[in-house]
C-alpha cells in the first residue's frame, strides 16, 4: 500500500495509490496521516475497503509530506562506513542518535530554503521508517512487527551549525525545510528486500550519492531495537536511518547547495523526490 497526502500546504488530504496507479481520496476514512492514524488498525481498515468506492483525486496536485506531526523525528548519523570516512570520522561503535524538529518536515517536491545565515547547506538521501505501534525494549528479530512503512527522507543539514556551533547536531538539522518526506509511505509488505535497496541523489543532473542498504553499519532492525532501549517509540514516530557517501561536505573543496540547484532523490520501491533550492527572502 502506498499512502500519501495531497493538496496545498496545511490543507492536504490523505490518499492512496491503487493497483491501477490511480489516486484515491481517504479523507472519508481518516482525517490525516498523523500519530492518530498511522497505526496497524488503520492499515487493516483500509485493506478491507472496496477501493473503487473511494473518490478519485487529481494526481497533478501538490504532494505533501507522507506523514505529519510526529512526536519524535529521530535521525541516525554516520551509518554508512564510506560516509563516515568522507567526513573524517570514525565509524561509530553504537548508533549516533539525534533529533530533527518535526517542524522541518515538508513535501517531496517542495523548495529547500537556504536560511539567511547559512553558508554550508548540504543534502543527505536516506530511508525513513514510520512506527506503527507503541514499543519499548523490542528485540531485534521482532523489530519489523512495529514498523508501519518506509519512505524517502532528505536529511538536509547546515554543516557549520551542525559542526561548529557547540556540537549539537539538532541545530544544523532542523531548519524550516530540512526534512522532505515522501512522496509516499510504502507499507513494508510491498518491499521485496529491505536489506538490498538502492539509494541515489543527483544534483543538477550529475550523480552525487549512491548507496545500498546492505552497506548500512547498523540495519533497520538493530536501530529500532537500540533506540527502544532508551526511548518509548510511538505510532507515527519517524526514524531516518543515515546517508551513503557523496555529500557536499565530503568533497574537496566542499561543495554546498546553492540558489537554483535541483536535486532528484530515488530509492528502490519508494519513488523519488524532486527538490529545488532557493534563498530565503
Amino acid at each position: 500500500m502506498k499512502l500519501l497526502r495531497i493538496g496545498e500546504t496545511g490543507s492536504e488530504k490523505p490518499a492512496l495509490i491503487d493497483n491501477e496507479n490511480k489516486y484515491r481520496d481517504l479523507s472519508s476514512i481518516i482525517d490525516d496521516l498523523n500519530p492518530e492514524t498511522l497505526n496497524f488498525e488503520t492499515i487493516k481498515k483500509i485493506k478491507n475497503l472496496d477501493l473503487n468506492s473511494l473518490p478519485l483525486i487529481d494526481s497533478k496536485q501538490r504532494v505533501g509530506p507522507c506523514a505529519t506531526k510526529p512526536a519524535n523525528f529521530i535521525a541516525i548519523g554516520l551509518n554508512y562506513k564510506a560516509h563516515a570516512e568522507e567526513t573524517n570520522s570514525d565509524a561509530p561503535k553504537e548508533p549516533i542518535v539525534f533529533n530533527k524538529s518535526p517542524n522541518c518536515i515538508v513535501g517531496p517536491n517542495d523548495s529547500i530554503v537556504i536560511p539567511k545565515n547559512s553558508k554550508s547547506l548540504d543534502h543527505e538521501v536516506e530511508i525513513a521508517m514510520v512506527i506503527g505501534s507503541k514499543t519499548k525494549y523490542v528485540k531485534e528479530d521482532e523489530a519489523q512487527d512495529f514498523v508501519l512503512g518506509y519512505c524517502i527522507c532528505n536529511d538536509i543539514s547546515e554543516r557549520e551549525w551542525q559542526k561548529d556551533r557547540g556540537g549539537q547536531w539538532v541545530k544544523g538539522k532542523s531548519g524550516d525545510t530540512f526534512g522532505p518526506l515522501g512522496p509516499y509511505l510504502v507499507t513494508k509488505d510491498e518491499i521485496d528486500d529491505l536489506f538490498n535497496l538502492n539509494l541515489s541523489l543527483d544534483l543538477n543532473g550529475k550523480r552525487r550519492q549512491t548507496g545500498n542498504t546492505s552497506l548500512m553499519i547498523f540495519n533497520f532492525n538493530f536501530l529500532i531495537s537500540h533506540i527502544s532501549q532508551f526511548i518509548t517509540l510511538m505510532p507515527g514516530d519517524i526514524i531516518t536511518t543515515g546517508t551513503p557517501a557523496g555529500v557536499g561536505m565530503g568533497m574537496t573543496p566542499p561543495d554546498y547547495l546553492k540558489d537554483g540547484d535541483e536535486m532528484i532523490l530515488r530509492v528502490d520501491n519508494l519513488g523519488e523526490q524532486k527538490l529545488k533550492v532557493v534563498k530565503e527572502k
